[in-house]
């Protein structure tokens, strides 16, 4: 079973959210939370595997929360994707810098929902959409002169292939395509390259490809 934490201060999202999940054969709402605070303390108790976290709440806000929770190294493995009422929210490059591993828009289609919550606990980050894309070059070109990683030396010049093209946007299946290797090779490219800098998810990945200078905002077409 997933096990997933709701964060939302308004009480309808939650009600909403968990009837669809629940609904689910593979997915369980373990817990609610209605501010930051509450939520960081439930994640800490109970260790779900996704936490819907809405940004805007009160006490805590949800990129505060999602800071504590990817700076504690015994929660490591919880995914936070953050919610949010407008796609071109200003917080959503910064909640992707603090290790969320993506975003939803609250409206969401409920297939929509119940697919991200599955692809977070399988590794993927949500940043798919072409409008998710722009937004993070559009962030990404308004952050500081790009400076690589120490650790972008200990990568093969395959593995930084692999890594922009995680960056601007694609899947593993569309990178084997393009590399004419098998997805299973492509996967293993992407996770050897999480791995030796020290990436939680895709997410992260994406956003030191852009940081790094790997990839430029205005190459996503």
């Amino acid at each position: 079973m997933i096990r997933v934490l709701l964060a939302d201060d308004q009480s309808l999202v939650r009600a909403g959210f968990r009837a669809l999940l629940d609904a689910q054969p593979d997915i369980e709402v373990v817990a609610e939370a209605a501010d930051g605070e509450q939520a960081v303390r439930s994640i800490r108790r109970l260790r779900p595997d996704v936490v819907l976290m809405d940004i805007r709440m009160p006490v805590l806000d949800g990129l505060a929360a999602t800071r504590r929770i990817t700076g504690d190294d015994g929660l490591e493995d919880v995914r936070v994707v953050m919610l949010t009422t407008f796609e071109l929210d200003e917080y959503v490059f910064e909640a992707i810098r603090s290790g969320a591993s993506g975003f939803l828009v609250k409206d969401t289609e409920p297939e929509e929902l119940v697919r991200a919550v599955r692809a977070v606990v399988e590794g993927d980050a949500l940043l798919s959409p072409g409008v998710t894309r722009r937004l993070i070059a559009e962030f990404a070109a308004r952050s500081k002169e790009p400076a690589a990683p120490a650790e972008m030396a200990r990568l093969t010049e395959r593995e930084r292939e692999v890594m922009a093209l995680v960056g601007i946007g694609l899947s593993n299946e569309e990178i084997a395509r393009r590399l004419v290797v098998s997805p299973l090779t492509a996967k293993t490219h992407v996770s050897r390259t999480m791995v030796k800098l020290g990436a939680r998810d895709r997410a992260q990945l994406v956003v030191l490809a852009y940081e790094s200078g790997l990839v430029r905002p205005g190459w996503l077409g």
